[in-house]
């Protein structure tokens, strides 16, 4: 019976010992450390990750206003340390320094970030782990071939360029082409190739050949547009405003690739497609939709273009214009007089209020005129009451 008894006991006192060691292991070990920017000011909420490399267990800290992290309970063993400056940053995991194999004992644990002090160790090639070595070394390589791709790109770009200002397209497409076999990830090569195409497509006396152009044109802008609008998703693009502008100028070329290919229906998708990505250029691309559905004989559609023009840019007299040539075919005839449809008069009175002098002044005149009308250059302003 007292045989039984001190197995009993034995077997109680070791899975308490056992029990008080897991426990120590899981509480006792504390982390804590100071974050400071190149200036040597604090990095405010930042986010300190802390992740285990055995289990992958991870701890998500943030610094307070003076930079400091802190916390209890953090299992020992190896860990990975990510510092990022916000929880965006994390998300899209672009950290502004980390450190692999760091130690978590049972004890208090001590790691700074001070990028500071680091930039300059750095400088000087010390205090860098294997890890950070690696990482910087490949940084360097990485940014040296960018850099000597850059250099070769912009040389054929600059070549294209000055080709395609000498009317020399051939020379601009053998360029451009080699551009994109060195690096075809670069939305303005394949958008300056387009532009060769295209232009080039109008001094082919072959109809085939022409279209072909212009078909190659095509699949070059669509190209460019595809790799601008995923830098601008993907937040590539540090100037979005200003990227936005360069889709809307990628889109208002495809669509005249498209219009001289008559497909007026492509035009016109690609010229709202054009207001949408900038709609400072909203203007533009309506009166070139306006020219789209005019050239195509479809009237209704090109007067409603150029209405959206002049709301978009009140002071593009020309929209005025094409719109009055529009309705003068929907002029009637009463008796020998010419009648015109409603708004030609008023389309044509105010090109002349904005541009009196403009290249179609005598004509807008002459079309007011054989209406029997006077020219009123202060079109659109309230005219004086009787007495």
């Amino acid at each position: 019976m007292k045989k039984h008894y001190a197995i009993l006991l034995m077997a109680v006192l070791m899975v308490t010992l056992l029990g008080r060691v897991a426990f120590a292991q899981g509480v006792s070990a504390s982390v804590k450390g100071t974050c400071k920017d190149v200036q040597g000011n604090p990095v405010v909420d930042a986010v300190v990750v802390w992740e285990n490399q055995d289990n992958g267990q991870k701890y998500t800290l943030k610094t307070n206003k003076k930079g400091d992290f802190f916390s209890l309970g953090i299992t020992s063993g190896r860990y990975t340390v990510t510092l990022y400056k916000n929880s965006d940053d994390m998300k899209a995991k672009k950290p502004l320094d980390f450190v692999k194999g760091f130690t978590v004992t049972l004890d208090e644990n001590v790691l700074n970030f001070d990028a500071k002090e680091q930039q300059a160790r750095a400088a000087k090639g010390e205090g860098l782990s294997a890890d950070q070595q690696k990482d910087r070394q490949e940084q360097a390589a990485k940014q040296q071939k960018e850099t000597t791709t850059v250099k070769s790109l912009q040389a054929k770009l600059d070549a294209a360029n000055a080709a395609i200002t000498a009317k020399d397209y051939e020379t601009a497409i053998t360029a451009l082409t080699e551009a994109n076999q060195i690096d075809a990830t670069r939305d303005i090569i394949w958008y300056r190739l387009g532009d060769a195409y295209r232009l080039s497509a109008a001094g082919q006396a072959d109809r085939a050949e022409k279209q072909k152009r212009y078909d190659s044109a095509v699949d070059a802008y669509q190209k460019a547009i595809q790799l601008k609008q995923d830098a601008i998703t993907s937040g590539k693009e540090k100037d979005a405003t200003k990227a936005n502008q360069q889709l809307a100028g990628f889109y208002i070329n495809l669509a005249d690739a498209y219009a001289k290919s008559q497909k007026v229906d492509d035009a016109v998708k690609s010229y709202e497609a054009a207001a949408k990505a900038d709609p400072t250029q909203a203007g533009s691309a309506f009166f070139n939709m306006g020219a789209v559905y005019t050239n195509a004989g479809h009237v209704d559609e090109a007067n409603a273009a150029f209405d959206r023009c002049i709301a978009a840019d009140p002071t593009r007299a020309e929209a005025y214009y094409q719109k009055g040539v529009n309705l003068m075919g929907k002029a009637t005839l009463k008796g020998d007089k010419q009648i015109p449809a409603p708004g030609t008069v008023e389309a044509f009175q105010k090109y002349l209020e904005l541009a009196p002098t403009g290249p179609n002044a005598d004509a807008a005149k002459a079309m007011i005129a054989s209406f029997g009308e006077s020219v009123e250059t202060g079109f659109g302003k309230k005219k004086p009451a009787k007495k």
